[in-house]
This record gives structure tokens, C-alpha cells and sequence, in this order.
């Protein structure tokens, strides 16, 4: 995006590749948004990810919904190709800025089970055992029966 940016400044994009352009920025936002939905789903117990989801799903489209309109439109009516640009920083920063708490907080889930990522809440009130850390062997608590 802040390719986009540069390159609609310096006057060089026509309609078909600032086209080109959103194309591949909105194939790795979608990767992005892809993520962030997995990654909620897979740190909320099973019993409460729809609603989680719900719940994340409704604070960002509020937040893009609100602000988008009323930001963006001011600043690509002026018809000033800078005031442009500074939409497209200000996208690309929002972008940066989602990528970086992924780091930060995302979950590494690669090759394992919902449950084994986020404990059921079912399993929990019953007693079971959580199945985080499966494949290493229980630790020994006693000595040998007889």
C-alpha cells in the first residue's frame, strides 16, 4: 500500500495498474483479515469462539465503517492528489500496525488441534485433563502399585 502510495504521487499509475496495485494489496490483506479470524477462533475455547468472532467481527466493521467514510471521503474529495496519498499512509499504517500485534500476540497453531490450542469450557467443568502439550509423556506422581 505504501507502494501504491508512492508510485500514484510520482504520477506513474493509470486506471489499470492502480488496479493492478489493489489487487495485490488486497490479496495480502485478505491473508491478513484470514488470520486474525483464526487466530481468535483459536484462542477462545470452543464454547465461546462464535461469539468472540462476533464480537471482533462487529468492533472492526464498526471502526471501518465509521471512520472509513468519514476520513476517507474528506480526504479523496478534496481532488488533491496528496491529501490521496495520506489516505493511502494512513491504510498502509493500519495494515503495519495489525501486522505487528499479529507478531506480537498471534498464536503459533501450526499442526495442532483447536482444542489442543484453547481448552472447551465442557472439558474444563468435567475435569478432563487439557490436551495442551499432547505427545509428551505425564509426568510420573508416584511410585510403582504393590
Amino acid at each position: 500500500m505504501l507502494g501504491t502510495a508512492w508510485l500514484f504521487h510520482s504520477g506513474v499509475l493509470n486506471a489499470v495498474t492502480m488496479t493492478a496495485c489493489w489487487c495485490a494489496v488486497l490479496f495480502f490483506a485478505s491473508a491478513g483479515a484470514s488470520a486474525a479470524y483464526l487466530t481468535v477462533s483459536e484462542i477462545f475455547p470452543m464454547e465461546t469462539r462464535a461469539m468472540a468472532i462476533a464480537f471482533f467481527y462487529a468492533i472492526g466493521t464498526a471502526a471501518g465503517g465509521i471512520t472509513g467514510p468519514l476520513l476517507f471521503a474528506k480526504l479523496v474529495g478534496t481532488g488533491k492528489v496528496g491529501d490521496t496519498v495520506v489516505a493511502f499512509v494512513i491504510g498502509a499504517a493500519v495494515m503495519i500496525i495489525g501486522g505487528l500485534v499479529e507478531l506480537t500476540l498471534g498464536v503459533k497453531a501450526e499442526g495442532k488441534s483447536l482444542e489442543e490450542l484453547a481448552t472447551p469450557l465442557s472439558a474444563e467443568h468435567a475435569g478432563i485433563p487439557s490436551q495442551r502439550g499432547a505427545g509428551t509423556p505425564a509426568p510420573v506422581t508416584g511410585g510403582a502399585p504393590g
